[in-house]
């Protein structure tokens, strides 16, 4: 179970701690525990009952409304309001109050009736990678445990790997071809997949290779399959000088090969000095810009002209 303070109810709810305060004094729809030194610490289930909370406040319930309210009474009301309202905020809390929970089937519905509705690609960028910061911020702060973040991680996989499987290929000796992987000791692959999905859609020939792959075995790949362009993530914490050999042996392997690079290390690190083939990817609208309007995807660039 989770343990929280009031400043990680603050970033997680979006509700100001002063706020918080005085709906526990006025209201006492919320009772925290408190420290030797008399300092609030919430649990899961007060979290899960804040972040419903505020998606009914949200959405113009009074709290004085609210705090009458049975715990059953508040939680179908919000079940209606991510049924119908796609507010993305509204979903980003939802998704989140399902992972405090380990909820599968609440993860999956709302994952879905976005899907429904909005589309698979718009609930990526606009619901689940916010979503997924949000995490990351629990995290840092040690307010979500290895668990709940392994549950959510591995339930947003599946999804992406679901869709990539549905698309058709269609190859030729002319396609294109993309090299995807994450170096030695990353992990967090759900972006990179994204990046496979969107490859694919535009008909390239993708070889997924996944995480931690050692560059030995990019070399070997590389001699195999000739990438026309490589896609890679640095979102753990390796130190700027471990980025800067790391990049200075690929730019060896891919002396020419446009690298495409993203991850929060990788675009925070100062002191790589990036080689001319290599270019950052900020968010993921980037790539889809790149698809469209930079580079023809479904022909080799031999092809082009």
């Amino acid at each position: 179970m989770g343990k929280y303070l009031i400043k990680d109810f603050e970033a997680l709810s979006g509700i100001k701690a002063h706020t918080i305060r005085i709906w526990e004094q006025r209201y006492g729809i919320l009772k925290p525990e408190r420290t030797s030194t008399n300092i609030r610490r919430y649990n899961d289930d007060e979290l899960k009952l804040l972040l419903n909370i505020s998606t009914l406040n949200r959405n113009g319930y009074k709290i004085s409304k609210v705090a009458q309210m049975k715990r059953s009474e508040i939680e179908e009301k919000v079940r209606d309001i991510t049924a119908t309202n796609f507010d993305f905020p509204n979903q980003i809390t939802a998704l989140t109050a399902a992972m405090v929970d380990m909820n599968e089937m609440e993860f999956e519905r709302v994952l879905n009736v976005n899907i429904v509705q909005l589309g698979f690609e718009s609930t990526v960028e606009n619901i689940v990678f916010p979503f997924l910061q949000q995490i990351g911020v629990m995290w840092q702060t040690g307010s979500v445990n290895a668990a709940q973040e392994h549950f959510i991680s591995n339930l947003i996989r599946q999804k992406l790997i679901v869709n990539i499987d549905k698309m058709k290929e269609r190859y030729s000796d002319f396609t294109a071809k993309s090299l995807l992987f994450l170096p030695e000791d990353e992990f967090h692959e759900i972006s990179l997949l994204y990046f496979d999905y969107q490859l694919r859609k535009h008909h390239h020939h993708t070889m997924y290779l996944g995480q931690n792959v050692p560059l030995k075995d990019i070399t070997a790949v590389n001699e195999i399959f000739r990438p026309q362009y490589v896609f890679t993530i640095f979102t753990q914490r390796p130190t700027e000088k471990t980025i800067a050999n790391y990049v200075a042996a690929l730019s060896k392997i891919f002396p020419k090969t446009p690298v495409y690079v993203t991850g929060f290390r990788a675009l925070y690190t100062r002191k790589v000095k990036w080689p001319s083939n290599f270019h950052l990817l900020h968010n993921s609208g980037e790539i889809r810009l790149l698809l469209k309007q930079e580079l023809d995807f479904s022909l080799a660039p031999a092809q082009k002209n």
